[in-house]
C-alpha cells in the first residue's frame, strides 16, 4: 500500500472537521458555565441531604443529554478535573472524610448517568445507526459486561471493594462510548473547549508552583488535606508509607515532598526529592497525566508553544507514566513521517515491549513496589486463571497496609497483587482480564488506521497514547485506573472514531 503524504508540521486538527471558522469565546465560555454549575454545588447539596444531591446530579446528567448533548464529553473532561477544586473550596462545610470520599462520587454519577441516558438513547435508534457504530458498541458491550460478571463475584465477598474497582475499571469505557456515540451523532466541537482547558490546567499548575501557600489559601486547602490527613491516620496508610519509605513528613509541605519519578535510580544525581504540583484535582498522577495529555493535544492543533509551556509542570508532577506518554507519542508521529505509519506501529510496540521487560527485570533488581505488585498479579493468576472477583487483592485489600515490603523485596512478590492495574485486573479477573484489555487496545488500532490514512496528529494521539497508557499499566494502578489517564485518551479516541463515521458519508 502506498505510503500516504503527510502534511508538514504541525498539523492543525480540529475534531468538528467542519469548514468554517475556529469557534469563538462565545461557543466556550457556555461550556465552560455549563460544565461548573454541573458540579460546583454537589458539596453543598451533599451536606443539605445526599439524596437530594444523588436525586438533582442524575437530573443533571440527563438534562445535558436532553438539552444539550453535543457538550457531554467536554462536561465529563471538565469535571473530571475540577471536581475537587470545588469540593477543596467547600471543604469547611464537610463534616468528616467518610463524606468527602463519599462527594468525590459525584463526578463519577453524572458521567454515568450522561453515559447510561446516551446508551438508551441509542438502543431505541440502534437500527438507525450504521453497522460499524452497533459492531465497537456491541463489543464494548461485551467488555462492560464480563467486568460485571467479576463485580457480581467479588461483591458477594467485599462489597466496597468490589464498588469501587467496578467505578475504577468501567469509567474509562463510559467515557469512551459517550465520546464516541456523541461524535458519532453530532458535530461535536470540542477542540477550543480542550484548549481552553489545557490552558487552564496550565496556569493553576504554574500558581501552585510560583505561590504555593496562596494556592492552598485560596483553594482551602488546609482543610481539604486535614481530611485527607485524618484518613490516612485512621487507615494505616501513613504508617505503611513511613515503614515502607521510612519518611515521616513533619507539615503538610513535606507531605508534597517526593522521591524525583518515584525511582531510587535517580538519587545519585541528586534529584531525591521533588515538591510535586497537585493540581485542581488534586493528585499529582492524575495531574501529570492530564498535564501530558493537552500538551500534546495542543501540539496536535497547532498550540505549539503552549504545548512546550506544559512541559516543566511534568516534570514537576514527577510522573513517569506521563514523560513516558510524552516520549512515545512525539517519537510516533516523528517515526511516523520518516518511516511510514505501519513500521512505527510495529517498531513502537516492541519498543513498549522492551520497555515492559527491562522494566520488570530492574525493578526486580532494585525491589521496586510496582512490580513486585505486578508479580503478585502474575503469580495469582497462574494459581487462579479464571480471577478471584473484583475487588480481591489490590491497594483496597485488607492485606495491603500489613504487607512486609522487606520480605516481598527479598521474595521479588507479593501474596496479592498491588501497584499493578494489569497485575490488579490479572489477579482479580484471571483470563477474562484481556475481554476490556483487548477492546481498549483494538479501539486504539482502529483510531491508528485512520491516522495511518490523514496523518492527523490528533488521531496518532488517540491511538498511540492508548497503547502506551495500557502497557504503563504493568507498573501504575491509576494508569487504567485514574480517569485523566486512561479515561481521558479512550474519551478523545471515542472522538475520533465517531467524528470520522459521522462525516464519512458525507465525504464519498
Amino acid at each position: 500500500m502506498r505510503r500516504p503524504a503527510f502534511p508538514a508540521l504541525p498539523n492543525p486538527v480540529r475534531l468538528d472537521i467542519a469548514e468554517r471558522p475556529p469557534a469563538s469565546a462565545r461557543d466556550v465560555i457556555p461550556a465552560i458555565g455549563l460544565a461548573a454549575a454541573s458540579i460546583a454545588f454537589a458539596p453543598l447539596l451533599h451536606v443539605a441531604s445526599p439524596i437530594l444531591a444523588i436525586s438533582v446530579e442524575a437530573l443533571v446528567g440527563c438534562a445535558i443529554i436532553l438539552v444539550a448533548p453535543a457538550y457531554a464529553p467536554s462536561i465529563a473532561i471538565f469535571i473530571l478535573f475540577f471536581q475537587n477544586l470545588f469540593i477543596s473550596i467547600l471543604s469547611s462545610n464537610i463534616p468528616n472524610p467518610s463524606e468527602l470520599e463519599f462527594i468525590k462520587g459525584y463526578n463519577f454519577l453524572v458521567c454515568s448517568v450522561m453515559w447510561l441516558a446516551t446508551l438508551v438513547l441509542y438502543g431505541l435508534g440502534r437500527r438507525n445507526h450504521s453497522a460499524e457504530i452497533n459492531r465497537i458498541m456491541l463489543w464494548g458491550i461485551i467488555a462492560l459486561a464480563t467486568v460485571m460478571l467479576y463485580f457480581a463475584i467479588g461483591f458477594i465477598q467485599d462489597g466496597l471493594a468490589a464498588s469501587i474497582y467496578l467505578r475504577n475499571i468501567v469509567l474509562p469505557l463510559f467515557l469512551f462510548q459517550l465520546s464516541f456515540l456523541t461524535a458519532a451523532t453530532y458535530e461535536a466541537r470540542v477542540t477550543p473547549f480542550l484548549v481552553a482547558v489545557g490552558v487552564i490546567l496550565i496556569l493553576c499548575g504554574y500558581m501552585e508552583f510560583a505561590f504555593r501557600d496562596f494556592w492552598l489559601g485560596v483553594t482551602n486547602g488546609y482543610t481539604f488535606w486535614g481530611f485527607d490527613e485524618i484518613k490516612a491516620t485512621r487507615s494505616g496508610v501513613w504508617e505503611a508509607q513511613m515503614r515502607a519509605t521510612g519518611n515521616v513528613p513533619v507539615d503538610l509541605i513535606d507531605r508534597f515532598r517526593f522521591s524525583f519519578l518515584n525511582t531510587p535510580l535517580l538519587e545519585d544525581l541528586g534529584l531525591s526529592k521533588i515538591l510535586r504540583i497537585f493540581g485542581p484535582n488534586m493528585s499529582p498522577i492524575s495531574f501529570g497525566y492530564g498535564i501530558a495529555f493537552f500538551g500534546l493535544f495542543l501540539f496536535s492543533v497547532g498550540r505549539p508553544l503552549l504545548a512546550l509551556a506544559a512541559l516543566p509542570l511534568i516534570i514537576l508532577c514527577s510522573v513517569k507514566g506521563a514523560l513516558i506518554l510524552i516520549i512515545f507519542v512525539c517519537l510516533a508521529w516523528v517515526s511516523t513521517r520518516l518511516l511510514g505509519a505501519v513500521m512505527t506501529l510495529l517498531l513502537g510496540l516492541v519498543a513498549l515491549i522492551a520497555y515492559a521487560a527491562a522494566a520488570i527485570y530492574v525493578g526486580l533488581q532494585i525491589g521496586d513496589y510496582h512490580v513486585i505488585g505486578f508479580m503478585g498479579g502474575w503469580n495469582g493468576f497462574l494459581q487462579m486463571p479464571f480471577g478471584r472477583g473484583l475487588g480481591i487483592g489490590g491497594n483496597l485489600s485488607e492485606g495491603f497496609f500489613s504487607i512486609d515490603w522487606s520480605a516481598a523485596q527479598q521474595a521479588g512478590s507479593i501474596d496479592g497483587a498491588v501497584e499493578s492495574a494489569i497485575g490488579v485486573l490479572l489477579y482479580q479477573m484471571g483470563i477474562a482480564a484481556l475481554v476490556p484489555l483487548g477492546f481498549y487496545f483494538a479501539v486504539a488500532l482502529k483510531a491508528w488506521r485512520l491516522y495511518a490514512s490523514s496523518g492527523m496528529l490528533t488521531q496518532g494521539l488517540a491511538s498511540f497514547g492508548v497503547i502506551v497508557v495500557l502497557f504503563n499499566g504493568f507498573f501504575q494502578e491509576e494508569a487504567l485506573f485514574s480517569p485523566p489517564a486512561l479515561g481521558l485518551l479512550l474519551c478523545l479516541t471515542g472522538l475520533v472514531i465517531g467524528n470520522h463515521i459521522r462525516v464519512q458519508p458525507a465525504s464519498n
